[in-house]
């Protein structure tokens, strides 16, 4: 079983309809955060242990796992005594770590700030995005080329309908591709622990100078997922997810 890192403490600004009050990663498919949603992902592969970084509004998020068993589990309780009997436990075995990584901490300042709590290899993923990424393929591949870190490289969701011009004839009109777009940076990361030399500072974006230092240094490699992946950047994102975890063909729902 291998750790994993969920960055779970930014603004979300782009989707400040629900950011507003509560934390990008505690805003809802179906009823259930995409924090559970990325966590579940990760369990069906065997992973369990999870730290997870707060700063924005993470009180919310302390609260959602310190209420956990008792919002999911079946109970009885007995007014007059205040007595309590819970007939289901968690109906998830995970160890969950949060840590206070502050409000304005950059996502690379944030991972060093887990420091103490981190094994020699772990996974790091965003809070806002699902995939049905092989993780065991994945960290096999990381493992094979021997170098301290892997990205998964996916290909960004294709939104716009591709025009072909002649002049000002159009010639064709096709909906794009998602494999026209080329390869972007789908988090689902895993590195070692000798990657948390490359982060200076709090204000140190892992996605700048870490990752730039670890290509310079030829320690970094990709992972190539052709299949879905999708951020929750904006209210549109957020319908599209709902409807398609509403459809029951969620293709990230890799579990059962």
């Amino acid at each position: 079983m291998t750790q994993v890192v969920i960055l779970a403490g930014g603004l979300g600004t782009r989707l400040r309809e629900e950011t507003a009050v509560r934390p990008k990663p505690m805003v809802e498919i179906g009823d259930r955060p995409i924090l559970w949603h990325i966590m579940k992902i990760f369990d069906h592969y065997g992973h369990r242990s999870f730290v997870i970084p707060v700063g924005y509004k993470g009180h919310l998020i302390k609260e959602f796992f310190l209420g956990y068993r008792d919002r999911y589990a079946d109970f009885t309780v007995e007014l007059g005594s205040a007595a309590l009997s819970r007939h289901s436990p968690s109906p998830e075995a995970w160890s969950v770590t949060v840590v206070e990584t502050g409000t304005t901490t950059q996502t690379g300042g944030r991972l060093k700030r887990l420091e103490p709590f981190l094994q020699e290899r772990f996974f790091v993923t965003y809070g806002d995005g699902v995939a049905n990424v092989d993780l065991g393929a994945l960290e096999a591949f990381h493992l094979a080329h021997g170098r301290l870190a892997t990205v998964t490289a996916v290909h960004p969701s294709a939104r716009f309908g591709a025009i072909s011009l002649d002049g000002d004839r159009v010639t064709s009109f096709t909906e794009k591709s998602q494999a026209d777009a080329g390869w972007i940076n789908g988090g689902f990361f895993v590195f070692e622990r000798r990657v948390l030399d490359y982060i200076r500072d709090d204000e140190t974006s892992l996605e700048r100078e870490p990752l730039e230092r670890l290509v310079a240094d030829d320690q970094l490699r990709a992972f190539r997922h052709e299949g879905f992946w999708e951020p929750m950047d904006t209210q549109r994102d957020l319908d599209h997810l709902n409807e398609q975890w509403a459809s029951g063909q969620a293709p990230w729902r890799v579990w059962r």
